[in-house]
């Protein structure tokens, strides 16, 4: 047998028995653009320092009206880049927490000590922002191979500095941790660990060796898009690697899925069902087959324009195991 037909893979719309449909919209996650501090190797969205794409006036103007006229909005979750370098992220953040929906930030922790960012910790317990961070690991060596020198050290730091403030501790300051694997150096694949049991791991070692405290933590499964993609190609295992996640398919997952009630939304004003799509330049479509845009939704008065999902072979990462979002395991 062939390896191209040892690795074949099931296109993901035919392993589910229906074809995957939206629920009401109540998540609203912004890409507000690619600039970070940091440029990791596991960055499905390729940010880093010399990536400029941003928000522009126009669009955080939309995004504001679309916060403001929607109460079906319960969640507005900012991500980038680090969504915090980006243009409209405080007005995007005031907007949300006038309307009483809650808002996530993404961050990388380290944006915390740069230049003219060292008041976020502050302005984040002022605004009762839920920070979401990535620790991709509680060991240092693993935390630095995968987003540079130094990183680890400073990621600490920041939490430490969240916990001064009360998140961790009070119940209105939440602090969630999140961990990615690191990228497979074989066909010797693996799921991520059990959430309960590693969040267990993850809160004795932290709080043992540096006093710290944090609410959840969330295991993600590294799609392959961006440079994870990429890394994936370069080293023969992109193919091995979706075919290993979809013979781990759950269909207990399917009805949890984060694209199922979320729309994503780009810093062009594009509008996708995840994130992962919005990498990809997957755009979602409404029931006439229409690309849809924030201005769209205004205009025709509602979020709920989509019926179908639209899916690739990389959904078999949400759906592999106990399932992956941007919430953690599904199931």
């Amino acid at each position: 047998m062939t390896q191209t037909a040892t690795f074949a893979v099931t296109p993901f719309n035919q392993k589910l028995r229906t074809p995957l449909t939206k629920n009401q919209i109540t998540v609203v996650q912004i890409n507000l653009g690619k600039r970070c501090n940091l440029a990791c190797t596991h960055c499905h969205v390729e940010a880093g320092p010399k990536r400029t794409e941003e928000l522009t006036p126009e669009i955080c103007n939309q995004l504001i009206q679309l916060i403001h006229r929607f109460p079906q909005i319960q969640t507005v979750d900012l991500t980038g880049g680090a969504p915090e370098m980006n243009y409209g992220f405080k007005p995007l953040v005031e907007a949300a927490r006038t309307t009483k929906k809650e808002v996530i930030v993404r961050s990388n922790l380290t944006i915390l000590f740069e230049p003219g960012f060292q008041d976020l910790p502050e302005y984040f317990a002022q605004h009762q922002v839920r920070v979401v961070a990535s620790l991709p690991c509680y060991l240092e060596e693993n935390v630095d191979k995968m987003r540079g020198k130094g990183v680890y050290n400073d990621s600490i730091r920041a939490i430490q500095r969240l916990n001064q403030l009360g998140y961790g501790k009070n119940p209105n300051l939440i602090l969630d941790l999140v961990y990615n694997p690191s990228l497979p150096v074989s066909e010797n694949f693996s799921l991520t660990p059990n959430q309960v049991k590693l969040e267990q791991d993850y809160k004795r070692f932290l709080k043992d060796n540096f006093d710290i405290d944090f609410n959840q933590l969330f295991t993600i499964t590294n799609l392959p898009v961006g440079r994870t993609k990429f890394y994936l190609q370069r080293t023969k295992l992109y193919t091995p690697y979706l075919k290993f996640l979809e013979d781990n398919f759950n269909p207990t997952t399917v009805e949890h899925l984060m694209c199922r009630n979320e729309l994503s939304i780009d810093y062009r004003g594009n509008i996708y069902d995840c994130d992962f799509n919005q990498m990809e330049e997957i755009p979602a479509k409404s029931r006439t087959g229409e690309a849809l845009t924030v201005n769209k939704l205004l205009a025709a008065g509602t979020l709920d324009m989509i019926n179908e999902i639209r899916t690739a072979s990389y959904c078999y990462g949400c759906t592999a195991g106990c399932g992956s979002s941007c919430g953690g395991a599904l199931t």
